[in-house]
């Protein structure tokens, strides 16, 4: 693994900071790199009983809390798919969904699992403006919201990371490397300079 894993600071988002951006925390954070994990939805929204009612939580709730609200509402059904299994894997990284929006820390990279989540992170950026000019390059890759295509986008992410990591000069190679990521890949992936 490359030295530089620890240097660059990493952020993935998706809506709820429940699965695409738990599964890439996942496993980037096995793999050694510095990384926290972000949702920037207003509330947290998972699977219901029916599409027309799903479970909503507030940012803050903990990943045990919305857990154990879950097994006492019908433990089977959240077993069966899946979400109960999920939350089990986040509350072992982490207490409880974070938003973006709320966060001071700076990071190198962002990387958000859906074009909207990728909007709002602009949008957060041009309402706070900039202070410190400190770069920051945000990327979308569209992972849609299931396990197995959240276990994919994780490696794919991952892969990514690695390119970062291996580059000398990142600021000036990214758009270099973004395509050849995107052509090898075959997903296209948004790509932005802010300043923090």
């Amino acid at each position: 693994m490359n030295n530089n894993c620890s240097q660059l600071c990493l952020a993935v988002v998706c809506s709820s900071n429940m699965n695409r951006s738990m599964e890439a925390h996942a496993r980037l954070q096995k793999k050694g790199y510095n990384v926290l994990s972000f949702g920037t939805g207003d509330k947290i929204k998972l699977p219901g009983p029916s599409v027309n009612q799903p479970n909503v939580y507030e940012f803050g709730t903990s990943y045990e809390e919305i857990y154990q609200d879950l097994a006492k509402k019908d433990k089977v059904m959240y077993k069966q798919n899946g979400i109960l299994h999920m939350l089990d894997r986040n509350r072992i990284i982490k207490p409880r969904p974070d938003r973006l929006q709320d966060t001071e820390k700076q990071f190198d990279v962002i990387m958000t699992a859906e074009e909207r989540v990728y909007d709002q992170v602009l949008e957060h950026f041009e309402q706070r403006g900039s202070k410190d000019d400190q770069l920051v390059h945000v990327i979308n890759m569209d992972i849609q919201d299931n396990q197995e295509e959240a276990t994919i986008g994780a490696f794919l992410f991952h892969e990514l990371v690695q390119m970062f990591t291996e580059s000398l000069d990142l600021d000036n190679e990214i758009d270099e490397l973004l395509q050849e990521f995107e052509m090898k890949c075959k997903r296209p992936i948004l790509h932005s300079v802010l300043f923090y």
